[in-house]
């Protein structure tokens, strides 16, 4: 009865108080329901930062571990703060138009969305030149620069996404993505080049995602870290995405053949180009810049070495946006990520009730990953441990519903000596690993740990098995179903046994590095 007490007040408000007893009361799998269910409340509102729904998911995030009996994580508070920007921009008009050999009218948003960084009341540019710079990369281990023997300087690049592997297994890592590959790294590489903008030609295939997860994800509120020094205007003046309608229109107003264009920017020695294309591009912008926060709790460990493990899962999501077809407009965000955040509360109650391992463990939550792993960034720069001293960053994403597999999927294996961990954990539950050799949608690239993994700590995704225990029940909620969808919604009949097995595996692997030598 004591769970049901508990269940009943997480219900009713966000910051119903629960005490360590009713919290030990509650079996593993109901503890991992209610949070779950809790943190995806419509009144969390899809837990957008800089939004009042931020105060009362880390307040809530705060509470559960100091009702744990954690230690604030940085100096005495739960709370990392950061400045961030939130920036919503819109073409004047509701359209770019561009001329060539032909003119064009570009729609926002079914041809392309776009948005800036900048902290300025309006983005005007005259006469802006478009280029196509193939995957927009420069690799020089990989023998290959899109940028080579081209001026892009206060132009508008457009890029394909992914990068060549994904069309031909002989480039790069064939189907295992590249971070080159990634959306972030293009405009990171374009601004790198002096390049005024940057558009990311959208494929379904190549993305992993359809239209509609560029469209909800950028229509308003586009977030970055502010630097109060250069008010942003160090960022590209454009950043969006680029469906594959408004390609057509670009090569149609320049005269040239698209597809012939595309297939050769597959290839080895693809020359970039101008489209001969030009328009003025104005965006209104409004932005608001606030502090966001980080949370975490530490639980120290008997050690003298300074040494931690870093147990993650990111709080935010996409707020209130875009109605979907049943005319919902919270973003509620129960897979991605209110299930990892239970995933690692649940780890902390059950390292709590042992005796205290001989490294540290950190409870991170961090703010802003669903616009570009901001949160987590920061922290790497800021950590509460030393990055050398961060022995492993075990990662929560999206880890419910899943149903029980004979074997776990790992993405990033190979990298680290923690693969035999993971092979370790799940031999001990009769399980197998399965290291998964194609990661074409990038998703290692995609969440928390990768700002880890490139501050040298290492770090490997956890995904569900391929080969389900029970054959007869299959996963009523695939990915595709509910991915930045207001249809990410917690349902009673959502099947955790596979989920828990997971979270009871990357328990284990925990409990291993925190006590073992490197």
């Amino acid at each position: 009865m004591t769970v049901i007490a508990f269940v009943t007040m997480g219900l009713t408000t966000a910051s119903a108080q629960i005490t360590w007893e009713q919290m030990q009361a509650g079996s593993d799998e109901q503890l991992l329901r209610e949070w779950t269910k809790v943190l995806s409340l419509d009144e969390f509102g899809g837990r957008k930062p800089m939004t009042p729904y931020e105060d009362k998911t880390v307040d809530y995030l705060a509470r559960q571990l100091e009702v744990m009996g954690l230690e604030p994580a940085f100096n005495g508070s739960w709370f990392q703060p950061f400045e961030m920007i939130s920036v919503t921009a819109k073409p004047e008009g509701g359209r770019l138009s561009v001329s060539g050999k032909k003119k064009a009218v570009l729609h926002y948003p079914d041809d392309l969305i776009i948005w800036t960084s900048r902290a300025t009341e309006i983005i005007d540019l005259k006469k802006a030149e478009y280029v196509f710079c193939g995957f927009g990369i420069y690799a020089p281990e990989y023998g290959w620069n899109d940028y080579e023997g081209i001026d892009v300087k206060g132009k508008i690049v457009v890029v394909m996404v992914n990068d060549p592997g994904f069309y031909d297994s002989n480039l790069f890592r064939g189907r295992n993505m590249t971070y080159y590959g990634r959306w972030t790294y293009k405009f990171e590489e374009a601004k790198r080049q002096g390049a005024a903008g940057c558009l990311v030609l959208h494929n379904t295939e190549a993305a992993s995602y359809g239209w509609h997860v560029c469209v909800n994800g950028h229509l308003t509120n586009n977030l970055g870290i502010y630097n109060p020094d250069t008010r942003n205007a160090d960022e590209l003046a454009v950043r969006g995405w680029l469906h594959e309608d408004g390609l057509k229109k670009l090569f149609i107003a320049a005269g040239m053949d698209m597809d012939r264009a595309l297939a050769d920017a597959k290839k080895p020695g693809f020359k970039s180009f101008s489209l001969n294309v030009r328009g003025d591009v104005k965006m209104n912008v409004s932005y608001d810049i606030q502090k966001t926060r980080n949370v975490g709790g530490i639980l120290r460990g008997s050690g003298q070495d300074g040494e931690a493990l870093v147990f993650c899962a990111h709080w935010d999501h996409l707020g209130i946006g875009k109605a979907d077809e049943r005319g919902d407009t919270i973003y509620n965000g129960a897979a991605d990520n209110a299930s990892g955040m239970a995933g690692a509360l649940l780890i902390a109650k059950k390292f709590k009730e042992m005796p205290p391992p001989r490294r540290d463990l950190v409870f991170f939550f961090p703010s802003s990953e669903e616009s570009g792993l901001f949160g987590s960034a920061y922290y790497c720069d800021h950590p509460v441990v030393p990055m050398e001293k961060t022995v492993a960053c075990l990662n929560f994403e999206s880890i419910g519903p899943a149903e029980l597999t004979r074997d776990v999927v790992i993405l990033g294996g190979g990298e680290s000596d923690l693969d035999r961990y993971y092979l370790a954990a799940a031999a001990a539950q009769g399980r197998y690993v399965y290291f998964d050799n194609d990661n074409s949608d990038g998703w290692f690239y995609r969440s928390d740990h990768y700002n880890f993994v490139k501050k040298g700590v290492p770090a490997v995704v956890l995904e569900n098995g391929r080969h389900p225990v029970d054959v007869s029940k299959p996963n009523k909620y695939p990915m595709p179903v509910w991915y930045h969808k207001p249809s990410d919604e917690y349902h009673e009949d959502w099947d955790q046994s596979g989920t828990l097995s997971n979270v009871n595996l990357i328990f284990s692997v925990g409990l291993s590095l925190s006590s073992n030598s490197r």
